[in-house]
């Protein structure tokens, strides 16, 4: 399984943008499916979005479709996930996550998780 390490998370104002980063390591990042959850306080974690191995296919929450985007670098090894017209209920811990199994990791329980990055929209 890869090894994921976020970064980008902040404070900003509602209406502000954010770009998250995870940066993959230890096997060909290309085989994974990436993915992008969070987890608000008090809350369960959420599926937000997710990109497949090549790129050629995303999906997304209905609560941040028109929003967030998700992408990959597989040069860089690196999944991205651009955060815009952020909102106070966008505050959470953003959460890295990648499989080899587009089902797998859409169901929540992929094999490889990040240490996740907090992500706090004030109003």
């Amino acid at each position: 399984q890869v090894q994921l390490v976020e970064s980008g998370g902040g404070l900003v104002q509602a209406g502000d943008s954010l770009r998250l980063s995870c940066a993959a390591s230890g096997d060909t990042f290309s085989d994974y499916a990436m993915g992008w959850f969070r987890q608000a306080p008090g809350k369960e974690r959420e599926f937000v979005a997710l990109i497949r191995g090549s790129g050629s296919a995303t999906y997304y929450a209905d609560s941040v479709k028109g929003r967030f985007t998700i992408s990959r670098d597989n040069a860089k090894n690196t999944v991205y996930l651009q955060l815009n017209s952020l909102k106070p209920d966008d505050t959470a811990v953003y959460y890295c996550a990648g499989d080899r199994w587009v089902p797998t990791l859409a169901s929540g329980t992929p094999g490889s998780w990040g240490q996740g990055t907090q992500v706090t929209v004030s109003s």
